[in-house]
């Protein structure tokens, strides 16, 4: 048993974990740096240790303080959510070796799969089909460029360089032609030495027209393993996944179960534990190829759960305890959007933005789940990444599915900080998505000039703009004017606020 999780991590990932663990019934630890204080996940947590630093290095991410956190607070066990320290295997070591348990799968599982060349090869030795490509291992740098260079020429134009140890689109980039190959390859290994100390990078071929799909596997103590069916993750942005769904709606039965097993196959090879991620890609030939496998509970695991009715999270809890998962026979039932609200301008090449939450108003009605750290009032600050929310919605159908999200973003308001709601709106009503056949360049594709909000008026009456920040939200308020007479029936702006302004 499981009696006290600390959560090794912050903000809407936090939040989620912490509701599992209240739940199951087992007290929480949060910790946070000193500007942290006051958050949503502070507040959601028993017991809570303020992290020494300022840096996220010095706080989030140091292993040391993070373990002294959990060992002074009686913590018997870690979660360490995404990002951060999630896919570090020498802290899942340390975890371990301080006798504390740590919910995700080994340290050795964790290395195998986090780097890219080394996955490539057991994925090959456990018959998963990879992408096309090579890896070169070279100690000397410009040998390293000169044996990738003879490489291209075999794997074949257009090509994919990506770092081994990469993640989030760095150290990575795609290549047409030949001249630029050297060009390309340099600046990819520097982005990877930067962002994560090792400047190894390899070769796959560019699979243009490919869908995203991943699978979603548990795997326990008990020999189980299962997938719980595909997220289709095709719409991404600078190859962040924006716009995630499951059922994938072009999937065939035949197909989800080739691509199951192919998935429980990766996991059996590494002798995983816990919950992950396989991730394809399926070509236009119908073929798929393994892409990479996520040690971590994913951003997009919502629309797996709301479609499974699974709590990944509390499987989670359950397989560290040393408990079989309690997932039956499961199947797939109707369908589920999310979409990842940020902080940008969409209309500025997709800047960060910042700025007070004056007013945050999240949708309400059936179907409509919403994944947040941050409640109104909240600072959107340049210290973390701008994700300020993950919008889900289920319904029994696709075609219903999309339109709550349409109605959903619709009812959506943040003033304070300009945010990608419309984008996101827009985005539902782009044809690719609509008929299902996005594919990864469906954003550039659609937009290849970028994407430009449609021209807005500025508020034209100033009591709009009070209504807009006041506390009111019914579809109807009442007012009071200067002279004191009152006027009921006037119509609220929040039901048309994202559609007319950025």
């Amino acid at each position: 048993m499981i009696n006290k999780v600390l959560v090794a991590n912050r903000g809407e990932i936090a939040c989620r974990i912490l509701r599992a663990c209240r739940e199951a019934g087992v007290q929480t630890v949060a910790v946070c740096a000193s500007n942290d204080v006051g958050s949503l996940f502070m507040e959601m947590a028993d017991e809570c240790v303020l992290l020494e630093g300022d840096s996220i290095g010095e706080t989030y991410l140091d292993q040391e303080q993070i373990i002294k956190a959990a060992q002074t607070t009686g913590s018997d066990a870690i979660h360490p959510g995404f990002g951060f320290l999630s896919e570090r295997a020498p802290f899942a070591r340390l975890v371990q070796d301080s006798g504390i348990i740590w919910i995700g799968p080994s340290p050795e599982a964790i290395e195998q799969m986090g780097d890219k060349m080394t996955a490539r090869q057991t994925m090959r030795d456990a018959g998963v089909p990879v992408i096309p490509g090579e890896e070169v291992e070279s100690e000397d740098e410009h040998e390293a460029l000169q044996l990738l260079l003879d490489s291209s020429t075999r794997v074949g134009y257009p090509l994919l360089l990506k770092a081994s140890s990469g993640g989030g689109g760095k150290g990575m980039r795609a290549v047409h032609d030949p001249a630029d190959f050297l060009q390309a390859a340099e600046g990819a290994r520097r982005e990877a030495v930067a962002a994560f100390g090792d400047g190894r990078i390899y070769i796959e071929r560019l699979l243009n027209g490919s869908k995203h799909i991943e699978i979603q596997i548990l795997a326990d103590r008990h020999g189980r393993t299962i997938h719980l069916g595909e997220r289709e993750c095709s719409v991404q942005r600078r190859h962040q996944k924006v716009f995630e769904e499951a059922p994938g709606p072009t999937m065939t039965p035949e197909l989800r179960e080739a691509m199951g097993q192919a998935a429980v196959q990766a996991a059996q090879a590494v002798d995983y534990e816990g919950a992950g991620t396989v991730e394809f890609l399926l070509a236009p030939s119908g073929e798929f190829f393994f892409l990479e496998m996520n040690t971590r509970i994913q951003v997009e695991h919502p629309v797996t759960e709301l479609v499974t009715g699974t709590d990944i999270v509390r499987e989670q809890l359950r397989i560290a305890a040393g408990q079989p998962m309690s997932c039956g026979d499961l199947s797939i039932r109707g369908h589920a959007i999310e979409v990842r609200l940020y902080a940008e301008d969409a209309a500025n090449n997709f800047l960060p933005s910042i700025g007070p939450l004056a007013v945050f108003r999240p949708p309400e009605g059936p179907g409509i789940r919403l994944d947040t750290g941050v409640r109104e009032g909240d600072d959107v600050t340049p210290n973390y990444d701008p994700m300020l929310a993950k919008l889900i919605v289920w319904a029994p159908s696709r075609v219903e599915a999309l339109q709550r999200m349409r109605r959903a973003l619709d009812d959506f308001v943040i003033l304070g900080t300009t945010t990608n709601i419309r984008f996101l709106r827009e985005l539902c009503d782009a044809q690719p998505v609509v008929d299902g056949s996005t594919t990864t360049t469906t954003i550039d594709e659609h937009w290849p000039n970028g994407w430009v909000a449609a021209s807005s008026p500025m508020f034209e009456d100033a009591s709009l703009l009070a209504a807009a920040a006041g506390e009111t939200m019914g579809l109807h308020r009442k007012t009071t004017s200067k002279s004191g007479e009152h006027f009921s029936d006037v119509p609220s702006p929040f039901s048309t606020l994202n559609r007319r302004y950025p």
